[in-house]
């Protein structure tokens, strides 16, 4: 019997130069029409993309037809500063915010909160969530973010920002369903109920995707270190194929155990993702989507 068909959305970043502006509009020119349940846009580290962040969701919100959540972070910004941030976007009609606390900037160990700014991610979601015309997604753990004891800590967390307002999270990437599983079933006996969707990295490049993993908390596999090792040796095309497959047959085991949706980190290049989609049997429908202008 066919599985029916997941939701799907995806992670793009805000461009910095000329020539991954036009490969970011590319991007979403390439996977908006498989009619995302949303797409959602980042912050840099420390906050550094925030005006190039605004200009990237609200340039995809006018030309690409799709539902876009920008990222909020906590960082290096006041009360004001944020929850004014949060207003330009409802102006612009954009009605998702992706809540985080954010990473410490450049050259700072570890998180400190601005003196007149939001401490965490659960003030940033109370503040959003009394507006009352915002959709809150947040950030999720399957397994412990490097700044937490545990996985059971970073549950009671998310159960913290559930409540107050949040209504889905997306997790960070992970090798193994096993591990979104696991974090499932916590999610559940703590009387997590709003959707958990995870996170999916096609990996573009091993050596990135390592460094990416490092920073997150995503421990690798033998298995992965020893399938890449081979493949990497064999040529980029057997690295490409070696990942494909991978982030496929991982998709196919989630869905198998009950997942409804999927997030994937596209890092703006569509290409792995699109032959992913395809192979599940999500594929792209006539869109007539403007060209950026």
């Amino acid at each position: 019997m066919s599985r029916p068909a997941p939701k799907i959305s995806f992670e793009f970043f805000p461009p910095k130069t000329l020539d991954a502006s036009f490969r970011l509009w590319e991007t979403a020119r390439a996977l908006a029409p498989l009619r995302p349940d949303f797409v959602s846009v980042t912050y840099g580290a420390g906050g550094t993309t925030r005006q190039l962040t605004h200009e990237a969701v609200t340039t995809i919100n006018r030309h690409y037809g799709v539902n876009v959540a920008a990222h909020l972070t906590c960082v290096e910004a006041t009360r004001a500063e944020t929850l004014k941030i949060v207003q330009d976007y409802a102006d612009a009609g954009i009605r998702e915010i992706v809540a985080l606390r954010g990473d410490a900037p450049k050259g700072q160990d570890r998180f400190t909160p601005h003196p007149d700014g939001f401490a965490h991610s659960v003030e940033l979601i109370e503040a959003i969530a009394a507006r009352g015309d915002m959709t809150i997604r947040v950030g999720a753990y399957p397994e412990p973010h490097p700044d937490s004891a545990s996985t059971d800590a970073d549950v009671a967390w998310l159960k913290r920002k559930i409540d107050a307002g949040a209504t889905s999270a997306i997790t960070q990437f992970f090798f193994e369903p096993e591990t979104f599983f696991r974090f499932r079933d916590k999610c559940a006996a703590a009387g997590i109920e709003a959707p958990i969707i995870p996170g999916l990295l096609p990996i573009q490049g091993w050596a990135g995707a390592k460094r990416f993993a490092a920073t997150c908390g995503t421990s690798i596999p033998q298995w992965a270190e020893d399938a890449f090792a081979t493949a990497i040796s064999e040529g980029p095309d057997s690295e490409r194929r070696l990942a494909t497959a991978i982030c496929t047959e991982l998709c196919g085991k989630l869905l198998d155990g009950g997942v409804d949706r999927l997030h994937f980190y596209t890092l703006n290049r569509p290409e792995m993702t699109l032959d992913v989609c395809a192979t599940l049997g999500i594929r792209p429908e006539p869109s007539g989507l403007e060209a950026v202008a």
